[in-house]
């Protein structure tokens, strides 16, 4: 199968610049419709789109490690509301999502309401905490 060609990606590209659209004028100015009354039609007030634009932009899980987790107490259920109380996240990291990872070591048993990473959660049990799937 012919992958598509990727327009406005730079010069050495083939289809860069103008993206394969000619110059000016209508057709080079992407899907605007052109029949708004005025002295100067609509689409010749906006710029020209080249290209295809950027991608778009997935937010990522915000990684906890696991090392962090030492500052609840022994037993403490452990959920985003409690990592937002702790300030180890803000609310807009909490918007996003959290992992929590294994990076150091835990030292007390916590029950853990939140995704965790296979090895984190081998720790996690191993000190006699719980993890709950969320």
């Amino acid at each position: 199968m012919r992958h598509k060609k990727r327009l406005g990606r730079g010069i050495g590209s083939g289809k860069g610049k103008t993206a394969g659209r000619g110059t000016k004028g209508q057709k080079a100015r992407g899907k605007i419709p052109a029949t708004i009354v005025g002295s100067l039609p609509f689409y010749k007030k906006l710029p020209l789109r080249r290209g295809q634009g950027n991608p778009k932009y997935s937010p990522k899980l915000v990684p906890i490690k696991l090392s962090r987790l030492n500052v609840f107490k022994a037993k403490s259920v452990v959920d985003l509301a409690k990592l937002i109380e702790a300030k180890i996240i803000s609310e807009k990291e909490a918007k996003k999502g959290v992992k929590i990872l294994s990076g150091g070591e835990i030292n007390i048993p916590l029950v853990v309401k939140l995704p965790v990473s296979k090895t984190a959660k081998e720790s996690i049990e191993k000190k006699g905490g719980k993890v709950e799937d969320v």
